[in-house]
C-alpha cells in the first residue's frame, strides 16, 4: 500500500512541475512583448495555451494563456482524422479548435512552436517572355539551349518565409543581383513575395505579404497593398510542412539556418558580377 501511494505522489510531483514549468513558459512569453489573446485576429475561436505532461494521442493537457488551470481535452478523433498539427511537447505553445457540441473534445490541435522556423520550396526560372511563346517555341529552345547557359542561368532557387516569435514573418530566397545583370539575363525568376506576419485562425494558417515601399526623405519603410494568404495546414512534421489553398497545395521543407538559404544560386550570381565588372574594365 505504502507503494502505491509514493507512485502517486510521484506522478502528481511530476504533473506539477510539468504545469510550473509550462507556467514560467507562459509568464516569460507575456514579459518579451503582448500576449497570444493580445494578438488574437476578429473572429479567430482557436483556444491557445501551453501543452503540459500528459499529451499523447487521446489526450491533450492544455495550461490556457489567461494563467487558469490545466484543461483536459478528448483529442483522438482528432488524432485519427489527422487532426493533430505537430505533436505536442511539454512546454510548447499550441492551439486547439473546441468540438461545438462537447467542450472537452476538440477536433484540432496544432503545435505553434513547431510551426515556426524557415520554410522553403523550389522555384525554377523561365526563358524572358516565355508566357508569350507557343508550346512548339518552347520545346525548341528548352532542346536548342547549351550546356553552358543551362549551368549558368537555370539555377533553382529556394523561395519561402520565416515564421518567427510575436508572429513575425520574413521572406526568404532573395539573391542580389545588380539590375543591368538582371536585366540582360535570358531567364526571370517568379516575383518573391515580401512577407510581415503569420497567424493562426480557427485553425488555419494566414501569412501577410505586402508591397515594400523606401522613403527617399527618411529611410521609413511603409508596406502597401497587404495580401492575407489563408490556408489549410494538411501537415507538419519535423522537417516537412504542406499547406493548400484555393490554388492548389505545396511542400515546404526546414532550413535551420538563413545562411544555408541559395548557397548555389547567390555563388552564380556572384560570379557573373565579378565577370560583368571585369568586361566593363576591359572595354
Amino acid at each position: 500500500m505504502k507503494t502505491k501511494w509514493t507512485a502517486a505522489i510521484a506522478l502528481v510531483v511530476i504533473f506539477f512541475t510539468a504545469c510550473n514549468q509550462a507556467q514560467n513558459k507562459l509568464d516569460n512569453l507575456r514579459k518579451k512583448g503582448k500576449s497570444v489573446e493580445e494578438q488574437r485576429l476578429k473572429g479567430d475561436s482557436t483556444v491557445y495555451g501551453i501543452a503540459c505532461e500528459g499529451c499523447n494521442d487521446s489526450v491533450v493537457i492544455l495550461l490556457p494563456t489567461d494563467g487558469s488551470d490545466p484543461i483536459r481535452y478528448n483529442c483522438y478523433e482528432a488524432s485519427q482524422n489527422n487532426k493533430i498539427i505537430g505533436k505536442p511537447a511539454i512546454g510548447d505553445r499550441i492551439g486547439v479548435m473546441i468540438n461545438k457540441h462537447d467542450k472537452k473534445k476538440v477536433d484540432l490541435v496544432i503545435n505553434i512552436d513547431e510551426l515556426k522556423g524557415i520554410w522553403c520550396y523550389v522555384v525554377m526560372p523561365k526563358m524572358r517572355d516565355w508566357e508569350h511563346m507557343s508550346k512548339s517555341l518552347q520545346r525548341r529552345i528548352e532542346r536548342n539551349m547549351p550546356d553552358s547557359v543551362k549551368a549558368t542561368y537555370m539555377i533553382p532557387r529556394e523561395y519561402g518565409f520565416w515564421m518567427k516569435r510575436n508572429w513575425e514573418c520574413q521572406s526568404v530566397g532573395y539573391v542580389s543581383e545588380a539590375s543591368s545583370l538582371e536585366a540582360e539575363s535570358p531567364v526571370v525568376y517568379p516575383q518573391l513575395g515580401y512577407f510581415t506576419e503569420w497567424r493562426i485562425w480557427n485553425g488555419k494558417l494566414i501569412v501577410t505579404n505586402g508591397t515594400p515601399n523606401l522613403s527617399k526623405t527618411d529611410n521609413k519603410l511603409t508596406i502597401t497593398n497587404l495580401q492575407y494568404d489563408t490556408c489549410n495546414i494538411d501537415y507538419l512534421g519535423p522537417d516537412s510542412l504542406v499547406l493548400s489553398d484555393s490554388w492548389g497545395t505545396r511542400s515546404y521543407y526546414r532550413k535551420n539556418d538563413i545562411n544555408d538559404v541559395n548557397v548555389k544560386a547567390k555563388q552564380i550570381a556572384a560570379e557573373l558580377k565579378t565577370k560583368a565588372f571585369r568586361q566593363t574594365t576591359k572595354e
